[in-house]
């Protein structure tokens, strides 16, 4: 799903079953692009930093969500308390083909990331 090269079981599903959490920005980033595709509200919702989390998704089944690249990050390790990451989403709305770009940024707070927001790119 979000072409880390892992089984979704082995990545991204293990996050979003809560057995584990991701270790950076980026994995947290990867986690919730998967999450977008399988329209999992909750775990959008769990891994929002709470003062920027809306109060719920408003996801929409029609979206389909094809290729996620990660172009650039910045901090975000896993000894690092912040971190951003470019991305490039693409996607298919009906007719209409298109691409999200994005610069996310995220905090780690209590031993979890978390996404702050984003600011989209032209």
């Amino acid at each position: 799903m979000c072409l880390s090269g892992e089984t979704y079981a082995a990545c991204c599903g293990r996050f979003h079953s809560g057995t584990a959490s991701a270790a950076t920005a980026e994995q947290l980033m990867r986690s919730r692009y998967s999450a977008f595709v399988r329209l999992d509200e909750d775990y959008l919702l769990r891994t929002h930093h709470p003062s920027t989390a809306p109060a719920a998704m408003d996801l929409d089944p029609a979206m389909q969500w094809r290729r996620l690249d990660i172009l650039a990050t910045s901090g975000g390790g896993p000894f690092e308390t912040e971190g951003t990451v470019e991305f490039k989403a693409y996607y298919r709305h009906g007719g209409d083909r298109g691409v999200l770009h994005e610069n996310s940024r995220f905090v780690r707070e209590g031993g979890r990331w978390l996404y702050v927001d984003g600011d989209i790119l032209a």
